[in-house]
């Protein structure tokens, strides 16, 4: 993890330290927080549910700190730490606590702790996962590389069908015919967090939309999301025309046959569609067909 949030120079009071003193008068303290979290999300979105909310950090840690009147500085960094993996989307923190004015015979302008702690570490409860399932589909330049960057780009698959080559549906007269597949995440974003990150990922791949239904080097769709049912501009769950499409079903039935609707086997016709074999997640790898 790259991305990091910079929290420097919160300042509380409180009760730390061993010496009698100490314990009779609260001390300044300092607070310099380092999050490491994802923003890929973020810098697209520019929404705040895709970040950490900083103010909320800062009154949690705040709070923790007046409230602990613990003995060792080093008891209170790794309670400071704890308060911020609370955070879903942190994944580590760095935290530095500060003595401003240490109460000491030696003339002293400050004593620091510094601790690091992953969610793994941590004492905070993991974030609630969800199962979701993905439909990748490519008909445009190399194929295989499109759907190889929309596995990538998705956190935790937990299972990948092969790939299939399928004649185009709908749209335009002339399109190339398509590699399509399903995956199967686990995930800690909610869903229109997800489909931000889905659209991110065709950004990346360069995704035109001009024409609906038309040729495009990537699609990347939420097809179900736990056991959810939503309607709304954005996005719905599931999908509303995943039950009429083959190419969605037959990936999707060899990871979670139970995730499809019955009988759509015999619904549905077979033709037009075959099976290549697995993608090859290795970048150097060759393009399917």
């Amino acid at each position: 993890m790259t991305d990091q949030i910079l929290i420097s120079g919160i300042r509380a009071v409180t009760i730390v330290g061993a010496l009698p003193h100490e314990r009779e008068i609260a001390q300044p303290l300092q607070i310099d927080l380092t999050l490491e979290v994802d923003l890929h999300d973020a810098g697209q979105s520019d929404e705040l549910g895709d970040t950490v909310h900083y103010g909320l950090v800062t009154e949690r840690v705040v709070s923790a700190v007046e409230e602990a009147k613990d003995v060792l500085l080093e008891r209170l960094a790794a309670r400071v730490a704890d308060e911020v993996l609370v955070f879903s989307r942190v994944e580590a923190v760095d935290v530095t606590l500060t003595k401003l004015r240490p109460p000491l015979a030696s003339d002293v302008a400050s004593t620091a702790v510094r601790v690091r702690r992953t969610r793994a570490e941590g004492n905070a409860e993991p974030p609630s996962t969800h199962r979701a399932f993905i439909a990748l589909g490519s008909n445009l330049g190399d194929r295989a590389a499109f759907l190889r960057l929309g596995v990538l780009g998705l956190d935790r698959v937990t299972s990948m069908s092969q790939v299939y080559e399928t004649d185009p549906v709908g749209g335009p007269d002339g399109q190339g015919s398509y590699l399509n597949m399903v995956v199967e995440v686990e995930t800690s974003l909610d869903p229109f967090a997800l489909l931000r990150r889905c659209q991110r990922i065709e950004a990346e791949a360069m995704r035109q939309r001009t024409v609906r239904w038309g040729p495009r080097t990537l699609d990347v769709d939420i097809i179900k999301f736990d056991d959810i049912e939503m309607s709304s501009n954005e996005l719905e769950i599931p999908h509303p025309r995943y039950g009429e499409r083959r190419f969605v079903l037959e990936p999707l039935a060899e990871i979670a046959p139970d995730a499809c609707p019955s009988g759509w086997n015999e619904s549905l016709p077979s033709e037009g569609i075959s099976a290549v074999g697995p993608l090859d997640l290795d970048p150097t790898a060759p393009a399917l067909a």
